[in-house]
């Protein structure tokens, strides 16, 4: 789902991905490439989550590259990423909705 999708005008896309982009790479040759601020550096509990997932399958610690799925998997988790950060002011909204209607 795309920032159109959710009402969200261009400016306000950019101020729920970030203004910056990152190159991630995985090795010399295939990286992934714009890579919003606010995707790249999510995170649960502390961690930043695209960065864990990867630190736990290096070559050195697999004892194999990454295969051709777990590399597409790492494109699905940051639009996944993406579209929570888009999901932001909507979500922001429906709580100060909810917290405002509840009961004493």
């Amino acid at each position: 789902m795309g920032a159109a999708e959710l009402g969200l005008s261009r400016e306000q896309a950019i101020a729920c991905l970030g203004k910056t982009t990152f190159d991630v790479f995985l090795n010399g040759v295939a990286y992934w490439r714009n890579v919003p601020a606010r995707v790249w550096g999510y995170t649960i509990g502390g961690y930043q989550v695209m960065k864990k997932w990867l630190s736990y399958r290096e070559r050195d610690l697999l004892g194999r590259p990454l295969s051709l799925d777990e590399a597409h998997y790492v494109t699905e988790m940051a639009r996944r990423l993406a579209a929570l950060a888009l999901l932001e002011p909507a979500l922001d909204a429906n709580y100060e909705a909810v917290k405002g209607n509840a009961y004493a």
